[in-house]
């Protein structure tokens, strides 16, 4: 996989590469998608595999990145064979981020997506602001002006019998990042001393403001300003409908990790993908640990992530009052 980001700008790309083809799922659980080629990869259709997912900044200006990476791929000769041409398949989802940026923002383009498949390789991931999450931000359910920094995580799991897992997750949510293993609040909403608020308990209070109708919704966190979207790629054999279901069981991941999930604000899209180098083992095997990685790369895109002005990272929030000079 690669990364690029615009120079001196927090917004960018993330491209992963199967330069031989990986049998490819998706599913889409938020309610504001942005994607591209996500059809063909519903089991009825023909295309079986894809060369590259791109996951992108730039809300859907940011579907652009794909095209770059098309013409990488269709200059190194790689893609789906019709008669004498070679036709790179390319799904992408986007997350927004322009936000951060403000008014004249700058998106991700075809020259983000060459770049990031050119620079891509097998060495140890790039994580917090980079690629797709360099503008990523959490905790939006009080605005951005309480939000934090969210970015780029990745977790693998192996195997003795070979099995490897792994997930790469840009965190972009309305929701706060919570860990599961002790309920404590990671990253998310703030509130006035910026200290963490915590969305659960800011869902329990008695709503303030507009009052609930047609219009609730808007009072909210903007719609389609928010997102989570990743890549899971495992080696064992799938066909593209048990990559379909992985990749359903996978967003199980993020709802252990995010609160609140998969919202009208929010389109959340992950990717499955299966090379076939592996052994071949249960569906269900695959499905859960595809739910433990993406769950543990959620948690490593907020910890790896680095402040902004006015969206602090995880590491440097202030201590808790009952903490601190302690």
């Amino acid at each position: 996989m690669g990364h690029h980001e615009l120079d001196g700008l927090p917004t960018g790309c993330t491209v992963v590469l199967a330069r031989e083809g990986a049998v490819a799922g998706v599913d889409v659980r938020g309610s504001a998608p942005g994607t591209r080629e996500t059809d063909l990869l519903d089991p009825e259709n023909t295309v079986e595999r894809v060369h590259a997912v791109v996951l992108s900044g730039g809300s859907a200006f940011g579907l652009a990145s794909a095209d770059g990476t098309v013409r990488f791929l269709e200059e190194a000769g790689i893609g789906y064979p019709v008669g004498p041409f070679r036709v790179p398949i390319v799904p992408a989802a986007i997350l927004f981020d322009l936000g951060v940026q403000g008014p004249g923002a700058v998106r991700p383009g075809a020259d983000c997506g060459y770049r990031a498949a050119a620079a891509a390789s097998r060495d140890p991931v790039r994580r917090g602001n980079a690629g797709a999450g360099a503008g990523a931000t959490v905790g939006k359910s009080r605005g951005l002006a309480r939000a934090m920094k969210g970015g780029v995580g990745s977790a693998s799991l192996r195997f003795p019998d070979g099995l490897v897992v792994a997930a790469l997750i840009a965190v972009n949510a309305v929701g706060d990042v919570v860990d599961p293993a002790d309920g404590t609040v990671v990253a998310g909403v703030r509130n006035d001393a910026g200290n963490l608020a915590d969305a659960r308990r800011l869902l329990l209070e008695p709503l303030s403001g507009p009052p609930a109708g047609p219009d609730a919704e808007r009072a909210g966190p903007l719609a389609g300003a928010n997102t989570t979207i990743g890549v899971v790629a495992v080696n064992a054999p799938l066909s593209k409908a048990e990559a379909n279901k992985v990749a359903e069981m996978a967003h199980d991941g993020l709802a252990r990790t995010i609160y609140p999930v998969h919202t009208p604000a929010d389109g959340d899209t992950l990717f499955a993908l299966s090379t076939g180098r592996g052994p071949e083992t249960r569906l269900s095997r695959v499905g859960a640990l595809a739910a433990e990685v993406v769950a543990r790369a959620v948690l490593d895109a907020v910890r790896s992530a680095e402040s902004l002005p006015g969206l602090p990272g995880a590491g440097d929030l202030p201590a808790p009052p009952d903490l601190q000079g302690r």
